[in-house]
Order: structure tokens, then C-alpha cells, then sequence
């Protein structure tokens, strides 16, 4: 137990965490380092003391005691409350709006203006624009004040040269002693004209330029879109690559289409009778029917399709009539395509109207101009497609789900609580490309929960970057799984030029870094968690450790009553128990919402990427590994050891082994013999006395990747090998390529079920653990009001009740899954740990 605490301790913060320092000041780089020595605290979780929510500077200071903006501070009671879960990073902003009246060149008698921010060694320049003596910029720049070797702030305004050096037309000096600084929600700071002065300091120019300078802390609105001092060395289209973003996931449906019948189905050849099948496609989804058992020109089918669609609906349903002429030649009798926005939505299970369909020949009018008569009469289909709206469409793993709602926003229920999450840094990154000789790592970090996706801004050329970003999400479930990437960007400069790694542009990808997940339903609520999470990768060669990420996570509820209410509602919205979906039919339909999930995602400005997308959604979760597979297995293992070990204490009990605890057995059991009626009421005060004991070792932190549940820290490199091959193999030989695949697939099903079956054990284990503690809470309460009620009611009287509510009509039960089986179905397994 000692080393159980030692591994869970845990720090708890108050909302606002107050630092006695006037200072902002940043974390120290040695706060989180990687300790070499202790490696077996080395892919371990460790609990942080970051300064969250700190108070703005008092009054004073000055360039000396590297405090600008002495006279601008707000009153020192003054906090971040927006922002309480990061350090706070400060920043001087300059706002370049506008110029107006200047000076023409003397050849040209017109000027190309752009303007040049100049601060210490940092540059940042404005567009120019052509021949316009009036130009609007509205461009902000931000210098990070950790980084501020100058007292004075330069703007240059220049005239774009084609050959040779840009003339210079005038300047602004400011003395940041004198910049104010803005707190939100104050208003932005009103931008004031300035006259250019001369570069010699001989007096004014002609020419005025409009701007604000002022001292603000990320929580500045200006500061997404902002051009960063940190990622001056992006060029082109890679400056709006390393902005940070908030992306939205589309409004994703099921889209059914029931085949029911055709008729007056003519096939090419008069002769015979066609064997028909009807084929349907949504952008890249084919789906087929089966051949109609009879040969008949009114075939029957009454089968139904569902396809992937999302809004805003941009393809169409393509119907086409086919005839099986040969097994490796089909004829195409007739298609028709539908527009998607067409069909009704459906909210519940009552079903839709069917409607009747005529089916445009193939051919006509292009290569049949002389058949339009027999357009009089042509073949029709019938058919009932509708938008389900009462499903959750899937497109990630129901193990690490994030959102439960069904796809029709009539049916949402309220948020019952709000998801907090500050990404402070990261420490120890390891280098993922070669730039300028040496190795380097331009680190962004992904979360992503419910639709929502964020993104945050790049630190480029540092091992130890530091965002300090906070997010906000509203959850409608505490049984979901917030998931967070860090990746190494690989497209700074754009598609101007191959990227520092090596390659083109079109073929680079963002590297991936490693990846942390969190279950809601393990944190506290109002509780502030900050620890440093291992990011562990695998790799063919073994688990690596590529870094920590340090987080802020706050999880507030806001209704006891409507947080137990969810524990005992469905997981799923209830179309999916009334209506299920097949097995592949989920698997199949899991893909395409990925697929286009990563399609929308990357046509976004700027783009999050098919393979950010495809890491974050855990796309090859379903791909067979030895090493997970044996993974699974001692899960299963270790739950059967717990009944193991309770045989080998019974026959101790049975030997005499210790006396005292033989003694005590004898007489528990007489007792329960003699008054069976106790022996439900004990078990539940038991069960209750226990979740009392174990509070004590609850766990203080969420669980993390663990590599000896993993074993990926003892894989054999063969494992890892077959572990990372291709799906087909890439095997030579033809027989062992077949059945390598056929093991493969085989073996993946029952890695699931052994999985499965384990993640039922770890759940019943969680009933007591406090893993959940608001589940925990629940069952233990339900324990002790059990066991008074059964104190108190004759054990016949209960049996009797019991067996007759099991025993019930089925006219007398709901297909909906009862409160205990959906209260069982939340409870956490140890699945958030596998890696």
C-alpha cells in the first residue's frame, strides 16, 4: 500500500493560486526534468506545481527590474479569472491599423508601404502594398516579455524597392516604460496617429501612421491572430500554421436507405431473365444488395443500406440496377441520383414513407438517341431512405468516446457539467527533424472532446515549449474520454519551399510526438489536477518516452441530480438498443466517419491534418497485435488470480492453517445456517465497509498510459515486428501471406473479446476502487440502504419479489437496458491505460 500512495499522490489547488511574487514569471526549465537515475519513476505520472491563476504585478518597477509599463499596471486584487488555469505569459502587442499622407518617391511619384516592427533582435514586417499612399494594415504583433532585450520599441515605415534597398520614409520610437497595459474584458486600446519622425532625430516627416502599443497577457484577444516573435522564422503559409485554432467536427448522420423492391426490370439481352442486385454510392461509399433469389423482372430485396453523410450534404445517392450476366461481368439496367437534403429526418424508430423512383436507362441520349419512345415506359424502384437523427454516428473508439449525443439537437439534453483544460508545456521533447545541421522540434499540441477540436499555436526550435493555453468544454457526460496530442510541425514554410526535415512539402506530415488521454469520470469534481504525463510512443524497435506534457484539468459539476440521473440512463441515445446496428456495420461505418471527418477537418484554414486526425481518432485501434493481444490476456488474468487466491484461502481455512481465522469462519457460518435471512444484508454491509476502507487508497491522479499493462516494455522484437507490418503482409510468399492474414484476422476478433471480457471484470472491480468516485459514492450508499431494508424484510418476501421481477411477461419489460445494467456500463476500465 505504501508504494500505491507513494505513486498517487496528489496535489489539490484552489481555484485562484495566489504567488506572493509581483513578477510574472515563468516556470523554471528544471522544474519537470526527466530524472536519468530513477527509471522506474521514468513513464510514470508526476504531480506539478505550476503558477496557476497568478495576480497582476502591483504598481511600480521599471526597465531595471525588467517590468515594463510601470504607470499601466491594474491594481494587484485584480485577477485572470479567464484564465486561471495557466501561467500567465505577458506580451507586447503593437497594433499596426493604418497610414495616411506619405511621402512619394521622387522616380516614381507613387510607394509600395509596408511597415517594419522592430524590437531588439525581433523583426516582424507588414504586407506591402502597391502604389497606395493611404494603405490599412490592421496587423498585430506580439514579442514575448520573457524575450525583451530593448527599452524601446522602433516602427519603421518603408518603401518597397524592386532592386536594390528599400527606402526608408519614417519612424515611431516608443519608451516601453510608458506603454499601458490592458486587462480583459476591458475594451480594446484605442489606436492614436503618430507623426513619422526623421531617423536622425531631425525632426517630423511628412507622413502619419495610426497605432496601439500596449502590455497584455494571452488572454488579449489579439493574441491568435497575432504575428509571434516565437515563430518569426515561418515564412509564407506557414505563418498561418503555427496560429492557434478551434475546429468544429461536422454534423455527421446515418443515412438508411431500405431497398425494397423494383419493377419492370428489362434486361439487355430480351432472352433471358436478369439476376438483379441494386448498387448504392455516396461519395466514396459503395454498398450492394444481394442477388434477388429469383430471376424476375420484379425482383425483391427489402434490405437496408446505411451510409456516413455529413452536413453540408455536398455528394449525392447514386441508385444503379445491375444484372449479374457473368461473375465477372455486370450490365447496368438504370440509375437515378438523389440529392441527400432530400430525404426525412428521423428523430425516433416510427418508420418513414416509401417512395417510388423511375430509373433513367443507361445510355440514352448519348448512346441511344433513337430509343426515347421507350422512355413512355421505363423501370422504377422502390425505395425508403431517411436521415437518422436518432443515433450517435461513431467516428472513434467507443473505448475512449468523447461525445454520446445523439446526431438531432432536438434530442440533447442539458451539460451537466464544464471540462477545463490549461495545456501549460511540455519538457524533454525529443528532436523529430534536422534543420540547420542539428535537431529540432516545432511542438503543437492537439485536444480534442465532443466536436470540438483545438489547436494550439507552434513553439518552433525548443524542446521545452511552453503554450500555457486554456479551453473550455461543455460535457453532457461524464463517461467520456478527453483525448490530447502533441505533434512536431512540418509545414512552416508553406509551399514555397521543402520543409527543415528533408522532404517536399506535398509529401511531409506532421510527426507524431506522443498522445494522453483522460477519463472525466475519474476526476474529482471542482478539483484542479496538474501533472506531468509521459508521452510514450511505440516503436519497432520498443516503447519510447518522447517528452511530458504538463496539464491543468478542472471537471465541474453543475447538478448532483442530473449527474446521478445520467449514471443510470443509456449510454448510447436509445435508437441504438431499439434499432442495433451490426457488428461490421458499426466497424465499416466507424472508417468512413473518419474518412470524412479528416476530409472536412483538412479543408479548414488553416488545415488540421489527415494524419493529426487519424491519431487523435485511434484509426488503427482495430489492427491485430500480439503484443496486445497477450496485453488483453493477463487482464483477464489478473481478475481470475483474485479468485485464485480466495480458493487457496479457503483451503487454508479448510487445513487449520491459522486456527483463530478457522474458528471465525465456523462461527459465521453456523450463524448464516441457522439465520439465512442474514446472509444478503451481510454481504452488502460488507461490500460497504470495504468501499469505506479503500477510500483511503483512492487513486489521487487520473490513470495514464502504463507500459507493464501495455507489456511494451518487455515485447519481443519479433512481436513488435509483426506488430508493425503491413496490413496486407508484405511477406513474399504467397501461402504464408494468406494465412499470416487469415491469423491475423482471427486472432484480432478475439483479442476484442478477450478485451471485452476483461473490461467486465475491471468495471466489477470498480464498484469499490473510488476509480469513479461519484459511482463509487452511489453503489456504496445503495449497499447500506440495502442492507437496512433487507435487516428489516423476511428473506422469503424478497426472494419471492425477486424471482417474480425476473420471471415478469415480456409484455412487462422495455427494450431499453434497466438502470443497474447502464450504471454498470459507465463504470471505468482500466482500457484509459493501455497503450
Amino acid at each position: 500500500m505504501a508504494s500505491i500512495q507513494r505513486r498517487q499522490r496528489g496535489v489539490q489547488l484552489t481555484m485562484h493560486h495566489q504567488s506572493n511574487n509581483s513578477i510574472p514569471r515563468a516556470a523554471p526549465d528544471d522544474r519537470n526534468d526527466l530524472s536519468a537515475a530513477d527509471a522506474g519513476d521514468d513513464y510514470s505520472l508526476k504531480d506539478t506545481n505550476p503558477d496557476l491563476g497568478e495576480r497582476w504585478p502591483s504598481i511600480g518597477g521599471g526597465v531595471g527590474g525588467g517590468v515594463y509599463g510601470g504607470r499601466g499596471w491594474m491594481n494587484s486584487e485584480r485577477y485572470s479569472s479567464t484564465y486561471d488555469l495557466v501561467e500567465q505569459m505577458f506580451y507586447l502587442y503593437v497594433r499596426v491599423v493604418k497610414a495616411k499622407d506619405l511621402p512619394p518617391s521622387a522616380i516614381t511619384a507613387s510607394c509600395d508601404p509596408y511597415v517594419e516592427v522592430k524590437l531588439g533582435n525581433y523583426k516582424g514586417r507588414t504586407k506591402h502594398f502597391e502604389k497606395r499612399m493611404n494603405p490599412e494594415w490592421n496587423q498585430v504583433f506580439a514579442f514575448s516579455k520573457d524575450r525583451i532585450q530593448s527599452s524601446t520599441l522602433e516602427v519603421f515605415v518603408k518603401d518597397k524597392e524592386m532592386i536594390g534597398r528599400d527606402d526608408y520614409m519614417g519612424r515611431v520610437v516608443f519608451d516601453l516604460n510608458e506603454v499601458p497595459t490592458r486587462v480583459p474584458p476591458d475594451s480594446p486600446l484605442a489606436p492614436q496617429w503618430y507623426r513619422l519622425d526623421h531617423r536622425r532625430g531631425e525632426g517630423k516627416v511628412r507622413g502619419e501612421i495610426m497605432l496601439a502599443v500596449w502590455m497584455g497577457t494571452q488572454a488579449d484577444e489579439a493574441f491568435p491572430e497575432a504575428w509571434h516573435s516565437d515563430g518569426a522564422s515561418a515564412y509564407g503559409e506557414g505563418v498561418f500554421n503555427i496560429r492557434s485554432k478551434v475546429y468544429v467536427s461536422p454534423k455527421l448522420w446515418y443515412l438508411r436507405v431500405n431497398v425494397i423492391e423494383a419493377q419492370d426490370v428489362i434486361p439487355n439481352d430480351r432472352g433471358r431473365l436478369p439476376e438483379v442486385f441494386v448498387k448504392a454510392q455516396v461519395g466514396s461509399q459503395v454498398l450492394r444488395t444481394n442477388i434477388c433469389p429469383t430471376r424476375t423482372a420484379n425482383p425483391l430485396w427489402n434490405e437496408d443500406l446505411v451510409f456516413v453523410a455529413a452536413e453540408p450534404f455536398e455528394d449525392q445517392l447514386v441508385i444503379t440496377v445491375e444484372d449479374r450476366v457473368h461473375p465477372s461481368k455486370d450490365d447496368l439496367l438504370g440509375s437515378i441520383s438523389l440529392p441527400l437534403d432530400s430525404f426525412d429526418r428521423r428523430l425516433d424508430h416510427r418508420p418513414v414513407h416509401s417512395r417510388w423512383f423511375n430509373l433513367e436507362k443507361y445510355g440514352f441520349g448519348v448512346l441511344e438517341p433513337d430509343r426515347r419512345k421507350e422512355l413512355k415506359f421505363s423501370s422504377r424502384i422502390h425505395l425508403r431512405a431517411c436521415l437518422e437523427g436518432g443515433y450517435h454516428v461513431l467516428d472513434e473508439s467507443t473505448l475512449y468516446i468523447s461525445d454520446q449525443r445523439p446526431t438531432a439537437r432536438q434530442l440533447w439534453k442539458q451539460p451537466i457539467g464544464i471540462l477545463e483544460v490549461g495545456i501549460l508545456s511540455a519538457q524533454g521533447l525529443l528532436p523529430m527533424k534536422m534543420k540547420d545541421g542539428k535537431g529540432s522540434t516545432d511542438a503543437y499540441c492537439v485536444a480534442k472532446y465532443g466536436h470540438k477540436w483545438v489547436r494550439t499555436r507552434t513553439i518552433l526550435d525548443t524542446f521545452n515549449p511552453k503554450w500555457n493555453e486554456q479551453y473550455t468544454w461543455e460535457v453532457y457526460d461524464p463517461c467520456t474520454v478527453i483525448t490530447l496530442g502533441v505533434f512536431d510541425n512540418c509545414h512552416l514554410g508553406g509551399g514555397e519551399k521543402p520543409n527543415g526535415g528533408g522532404g517536399g512539402v506535398g509529401g511531409a506530415r506532421d510527426s507524431r510526438i506522443g498522445k494522453v488521454r483522460i477519463r472525466l469520470s475519474t476526476l474529482e469534481a471542482h478539483r484542479i489536477y496538474t501533472h506531468s504525463y509521459p508521452l510514450l510512443v511505440l516503436h519497432p524497435h520498443g516503447v519510447k518516452k518522447m517528452g511530458e506534457l504538463q496539464l491543468a484539468v478542472r471537471f465541474t459539476t453543475l447538478s448532483l441530480a442530473n449527474m446521478i440521473y445520467v449514471y443510470g440512463h443509456p449510454l448510447l441515445p436509445k435508437m441504438h438498443y431499439l434499432h442495433p446496428l451490426t457488428v461490421n456495420q458499426v466497424d465499416n461505418l466507424r472508417y468512413q466517419a473518419m474518412n470524412i471527418v479528416a476530409v472536412r477537418l483538412g479543408r479548414a484554414e488553416p488545415p488540421l491534418r489527415k494524419e493529426v486526425v487519424e491519431f487523435m481518432l485511434d484509426v488503427d485501434s482495430h489492427v491485430w497485435s500480439m503484443r496486445r493481444s497477450k496485453a488483453n490476456f493477463f487482464r483477464v488474468m489478473a481478475l481470475v488470480s483474485g479468485m485464485i487466491s480466495m480458493s487457496w484461502w479457503f483451503r487454508d481455512v479448510c487445513q487449520w492453517r491459522n486456527p483463530i481465522t478457522t474458528v471465525l469462519v465456523h462461527v459465521l457460518f453456523l450463524i448464516l445456517i441457522c439465520y439465512p435471512e442474514l446472509i444478503l444484508p451481510t454481504m452488502f454491509l460488507y461490500m460497504f465497509l470495504i468501499g469505506l476502507w479503500n477510500y483511503r487508497f483512492r487513486p489521487r491522479h487520473p490513470p495514464h498510459m502504463d507500459t507493464k499493462l501495455s507489456w511494451a516494455d518487455a515485447v519481443h522484437p519479433d512481436e513488435l515486428d509483426e506488430e508493425f507490418d503491413t496490413f496486407p503482409t508484405s511477406k513474399s510468399h504467397d501461402v504464408v501471406r494468406m494465412r499470416y492474414d487469415r491469423l491475423r484476422s482471427v486472432a484480432g476478433r478475439i483479442q476484442t473479446v478477450v478485451g471485452d471480457i476483461a473490461t467486465q471484470g475491471e468495471r466489477v472491480q470498480s464498484l469499490l476502487s473510488w476509480r469513479d468516485p461519484r459511482a463509487t459514492s452511489l453503489f456504496i450508499v445503495f449497499c447500506l440502504c440495502a442492507a437496512l431494508v433487507l435487516y428489516a424484510t423476511p428473506f422469503r418476501v424478497v426472494a419471492l419479489a425477486a424471482g417474480l421481477y425476473y420471471l415478469r411477461h415480456p409484455r412487462f419489460r422495455s427494450k431499453l437496458p434497466s438502470v443497474p445494467i447502464n450504471f454498470f456500463r459507465r463504470l471505468p476500465a482500466r482500457t484509459d491505460s493501455l497503450l
